[in-house]
């Protein structure tokens, strides 16, 4: 079997370690693992992939002779080396919003959207953590029934905002229940603009002048750009929520065809990477604690929607450090030799 050279930039971060634990987990070929990172982690020694990798700062040399980097730091990074990593015939797969709205990037799921990597030309885009979680659900009952608009209610979980947002969470609860008040965080400003423990934030992100989030609008975005339906409707609202992990989101959508139950079960259950999970008088339907470190999307709670002709109400939910970045990655990569779209196959 052939193997392939992979650079992981942002080899330290929380998405960059889940990805050299699922490159580790689902075999994937690889031939060297190349940890890169910012100066500060230059010379740390990490386990990946079988050896005993040493991280290295991340220049515009890091990429020669590596056929995949998988950039997981931040926009600024991804626009400051891809077009190296490009020159060096290395395709980019990218888990920032820098590209994803470019024309000329394929932004991809790859259950959904796989031949979209047919055409790349060398950069390919990761959605929003939001986004595929969203559209693991999505994009099945469209096929079966023609999606026109969609509403939707994310429940975010801390870890979305990196390990700094996990701790900030566990401090503020330690303190609360030993009602002592949460100290400032050493050196650095608070993750979140209000307390996160036993509260929700109703936002994530930036408001825009007509009040929604730069959050909420990748979803109609995005959407928009994979699914390849530039006129869909779509309104969202992004919520913090004190859950460490696993992203959960309310959607009630509306459809150009006639709807029914037994069939949109049918339609999820047969759709790879979703796990139909729907027996509430059991009290079974997915939840962020059983969803944490699992490739497969959940979906439950499916039901008719009282406020729509043709509509269905759900509840998605997925773990958006792996289907919403790392796996979704990692799986672009795979797609990537499947179909035989590296120069050097």
């Amino acid at each position: 079997m052939k193997k392939y050279r992979i650079g992981i930039v942002g080899a330290t971060g929380a998405v960059g370690q889940e990805i050299i634990h699922l490159l580790e987990k689902r075999e994937f070929p690889v031939a060297e693992a190349r940890l890169l990172a910012s100066s500060r982690s230059a010379g740390r020694e990490i386990q990946a992939c079988g050896n005993l990798e040493v991280v290295k700062e991340t220049n515009s040399d890091s990429f020669k002779n590596l056929d995949i980097a998988i950039f997981s730091a931040g926009s600024q990074n991804t626009v400051t080396f891809a077009d190296a990593a490009r020159k060096s015939d290395c395709v980019v797969i990218d888990n920032s919003s820098a590209f994803r709205m470019d024309k000329d990037v394929p932004l991809v799921i790859p259950e959904i959207n796989g031949d979209a990597l047919e055409s790349h030309k060398g950069i390919i885009a990761n959605p929003n953590c939001s986004t595929a979680v969203a559209l693991m659900g999505l994009y099945p009952l469209h096929k079966r029934f023609g999606l026109k608009r969609f509403f939707a209610s994310t429940y975010q979980a801390v870890s979305g905002a990196g390990a700094e947002g996990v701790t900030e969470l566990e401090n503020q609860v330690k303190n609360q229940i030993s009602n002592e008040p949460s100290p400032p965080p050493p050196d650095s400003d608070p993750v979140f603009q209000h307390p996160i423990a036993f509260n929700l934030i109703p936002h994530i992100d930036d408001f825009r002048e007509d009040g929604y989030t730069k959050e909420e609008l990748k979803m109609r975005n995005e959407t928009r750009k994979i699914l390849g339906i530039p006129s869909i409707q779509v309104s969202c609202t992004c919520v913090r929520v004190p859950v460490l992990r696993a992203h959960s989101i309310s959607i009630n959508a509306e459809f150009d065809s006639p709807v029914n139950v037994p069939d949109a079960r049918t339609t999820l259950e047969n759709f790879e990477g979703v796990e139909l999970w729907d027996l509430p008088n059991a009290l079974r339907y997915p939840m962020p604690i059983n969803y944490s470190e699992k490739e497969l999307c959940g979906v439950g709670r499916l039901r008719l929607d009282h406020g729509f002709s043709n509509g269905l109400a759900f509840w998605v939910v997925g773990d958006q450090l792996w289907k919403g970045a790392a796996l979704n990655a990692v799986q672009i990569a795979e797609e990537l030799i499947s179909r035989k779209c590296l120069k050097n196959l």
